[in-house]
């Protein structure tokens, strides 16, 4: 289906497309018959503005009664799309009276395109822009099988015939009319297989992405499955070996054995922590609750800075507020987590007793806080991936300290549920900050 094609699609989307495009069609059938409406109803306006001037044009009489005609039949067709419109939007299934509408109205057009150019002429030849436009208009907006294509030609011909016929033609003059309809009649068929062609792989891409989307969706929620399942399950292990690391420092042991308890109990700490962040990002990814509570920022900002003081026995945390108050709906857990991770991340990519500034400030519409470090930056080149999961910009801390790249990849998770925006400036051997952006509350 890569080039204008005569066939149809393969059986495994036959029937999916007929149900696609017949709906397409009966939307189109419903805007044509608007338009043609309004169309023969600014021409009978004109009628009685200019009465005068147009009942005296050439073949008044048949333009009268075809605009009524016209008239009339344009609000049936409307009236009838919509309920088979209706009809389709409840089952979403194609049947045969929707397909012989769409056939009637598109063979309608083309009558009318082609009685109009008789009208204006005995001689079609001289005036058959009418009759070409109705054949590009239906071979543009509806698709039709390759027989349905072929039985509209057919038709068209067949009243293209009776009408030369009715209008006493001469053998001449037929065979020069019906030439021409043949020559626009194939171009017709080449015009509407095209589209058929064009439509047929614009859906089949369609499918093509759904099923890729699909593949994707089952993809991620397997792995978060996998990652929850892992992470919870090498819990128990971890927990076992730090509690025997704990009895065995019960009893008298040497410098030796402690210093390799010591070195069991760190490498303990660290697999839970890996595994905390697992945890967390399957649990961000597939959670659908997510609870926030209007919270002033200084004291919660306070409190996290206070504990980190505590916890690392460090003085070189210090608060700046610029805001007060500050209000903003967050979720006091998740939030939480993602403060203590970026003080994390400064402290660990900075000398000790190096200063980290956590700073409180807001603008006209955004609460916004920034954590400042002094310690050794983020190199240009990775500061685009930084916030991707499983990064490889992540990088051992200047302890030692090991990545699993999940980190601000979490962060980035809890602020866009926020519905805020985190940024970050960073420069080689200067430093780096991290600012978070929050919708503000009123006091």
């Amino acid at each position: 289906m890569d080039k204008p094609s005569f066939k149809n699609l393969p059986g495994k989307y036959k029937t999916a497309y007929r149900h696609y495009y017949t709906g397409q069609n009966l939307l189109s059938v419903r805007i044509a018959s608007v338009i043609f409406l309004t169309l023969n109803v600014i021409i009978r306006a004109m009628y009685f503005i200019f009465p005068l001037s147009l009942t005296k044009a050439e073949n008044f009489p048949e333009f009268n009664v075809a605009n009524w005609v016209f008239i009339v039949s344009g609000v049936l067709y409307y009236l009838l799309s919509n309920i088979l419109i209706e009809n389709f939007e409840k089952n979403k299934k194609s049947s045969a009276i929707m397909s012989f509408f769409v056939f009637s109205f598109a063979l309608y057009l083309m009558s009318c395109g082609m009685y109009s150019s008789f009208i204006a002429t005995s001689d079609p030849r001289n005036a058959l822009t009418l009759y070409l436009i109705a054949l590009i208009v239906v071979s543009i907006l509806f698709v039709f099988e390759y027989f349905e294509t072929i039985i509209l030609m057919v038709a068209a011909e067949m009243l293209f015939t009776s009408l030369l016929i009715h209008s006493h033609a001469f053998d001449t003059e037929m065979l020069y009319n019906q030439l021409i309809s043949f020559i626009l009649l194939c171009g017709f068929y080449l015009i509407s297989r095209y589209f058929f062609t064009y439509k047929a792989n614009y859906y089949l891409q369609l499918i093509e992405i759904r099923e890729k989307n699909l593949e994707i969706e089952r993809g991620s929620e397997f792995k978060s499955q996998l990652l929850g399942l892992v992470a919870h399950d090498l819990r128990n292990p971890i927990a076992a070996v730090e509690s025997i690391a704990m009895m065995m420092e019960m009893d008298e042991i040497n410098e030796d054995t402690q210093e390799n308890l010591d070195m069991m109990k760190a490498s303990c700490v660290k697999a839970r922590s890996i595994i905390d962040e697992l945890l967390e990002a399957a649990r961000n990814e597939n959670t659908l609750e997510f609870v926030t509570k209007r919270t002033e920022l200084n004291k919660f900002l306070i409190d996290i800075a206070n504990l980190w003081k505590i916890q690392k026995d460090t003085k070189n945390i210090e608060l700046i507020s610029r805001a007060m108050p500050a209000y903003a709906m967050i979720n006091l857990e998740k939030f939480q987590r993602v403060l203590d991770n970026l003080i994390g991340n400064a402290l660990k990519f900075s000398k000790p007793n190096a200063k980290v500034d956590i700073t409180l400030g807001k603008n006209n519409r955004h609460v916004i806080i920034e954590v400042r470090d002094r310690g050794i930056g983020i190199p240009k080149e990775k500061l685009s991936i930084i916030f991707d999961p499983f990064t490889k910009a992540g990088r051992p801390g200047l302890n030692g300290e090991q990545s699993t790249g999940l980190g601000l990849s979490i962060v980035k998770q809890i602020v866009d549920k926020h519905k805020g925006k985190i940024e970050v400036e960073s420069k080689e051997g200067e430093g780096s900050t991290f600012r978070i952006l929050l919708p503000e509350v009123e006091s």
